[in-house]
């Protein structure tokens, strides 16, 4: 009775043992994610909020799984199987994975809200190292996945006991398993060419299919399209290595925009130029650089076709003013000078 009893007390002072292990890395974590939110640090070091809003959950999950790991005895009484222990190895080797992965986003979360808030001329390199960075980061994910799936694979003996025999079929195993994930493989290549070439950033504005839009989002497998009415268009990456595609903000963002207009041989062209260049002046979508207005054709039915160039810092804005200055000059060329509206001339003969 006095062994069973001291064996009883001493499995309740084990349990009680990994119990109070597991709460103090509970509280030691929590110590850390208050003294990362707190103003001391948080406002000195920029990735404190990063590591705190990112690492809690995993920091936790590591901290528990491992200290449980630690703790425990797998020959203590009332533990229960031996198998318990290679349940928290692969527990733990996840853990690790995941704080790993939210580790290293929140460091590039640093990097690319700060090159979010780039302007001006700065503005074009920014996006481009966002978009390698987007991309590096999921590749570097993907490869800490499959090494972790693999540390778990080798924590059993059988897998390990196959180790040889894998390597020695791993030459047909890769052509076997390129062939069927050559769609996804071509993907992945095509993203990092894209992004590495530096022929599309985040945000860029391009036209594909007949539809504008600007890069919303750029992954290894495809990329969303922000349409101008809030529409989504999502492509496979590998169709803008394979199909050609307009790219409007390529070196700059800046963009020419031009109004064409149908008026009669009687319009006053000096006039509507000097009331082209008012309205720009006026406007606070012209960048106050180019602009022109020119007779750039006589149309088949008698009209003369007048086009008006203006530039803008950007598509959106150059979309803008467009609309403004063709409502301005039809207005102008209603009210000013009626005679020059477009009409059709008909000559019948004399009898």
């Amino acid at each position: 009775m006095t062994t069973n009893g001291g064996a009883v007390t001493a499995a309740a002072w084990n349990w009680a043992t990994l119990a109070i292990a597991v709460g103090t890395a509970i509280v030691a974590v929590e110590l850390v994610r208050r003294v990362l939110r707190s103003r001391l640090i948080g406002d000195r070091w920029a990735l404190a909020g990063p590591f705190a809003r990112r690492c809690t959950w995993p920091g936790f999950a590591s901290a528990v799984v491992g200290t449980v790991k630690a703790a425990y005895d797998p020959d203590m009484p009332g533990s229960g199987s031996h198998g318990f222990q290679r349940v928290l190895s692969l527990l733990l080797i996840a853990c690790v994975t995941w704080l790993l992965i939210q580790a290293a986003y929140a460091v590039t979360d640093v990097v690319l809200d700060r090159l979010t808030r780039i302007e001006g001329e700065r503005n074009r390199r920014a996006r481009r190292i966002r978009t390698q960075i987007a991309l590096v980061r999921r590749v570097s994910a993907a490869v800490v996945v499959v090494i972790a799936l693999g540390a778990m694979l080798f924590t059993f003996p059988q897998v390990r006991a196959l180790g040889a025999g894998l390597l020695a079929s791993a030459g047909i195993a890769g052509v076997v398993g390129g062939i069927a994930a050559q769609s996804t493989l071509g993907n992945l290549l095509a993203g990092l060419q894209l992004a590495f070439s530096d022929a599309l950033r985040l945000d860029d504005v391009v036209v594909v299919e007949d539809e504008w839009g600007r890069i919303e989002e750029l992954t290894l497998t495809y990329v969303a399209l922000r349409l101008w009415d809030e529409r989504r268009l999502i492509l496979p990456v590998s169709h803008f290595t394979s199909h050609p595609f307009q790219n409007w903000t390529r070196h700059e963002s800046r963009i020419l925009g031009s109004v064409y207009l149908l008026v009669d041989w009687s319009v006053p062209v000096e006039e509507v130029r000097a009331e082209l260049y008012r309205a720009l002046r006026d406007n606070p979508l012209w960048d106050q650089k180019d602009w022109t207005l020119q007779v750039t054709d006589i149309t088949a039915n008698g009209l003369v076709e007048l086009r008006a160039l203006m530039s803008a810092a950007d598509s959106a804005s150059a979309w803008d003013l467009r609309c403004d200055i063709r409502e301005h000059l039809v207005t102008f060329i209603r009210e000013k000078h009626p005679e020059s509206l477009p009409r059709l001339r008909v000559e019948t003969p004399v009898r």
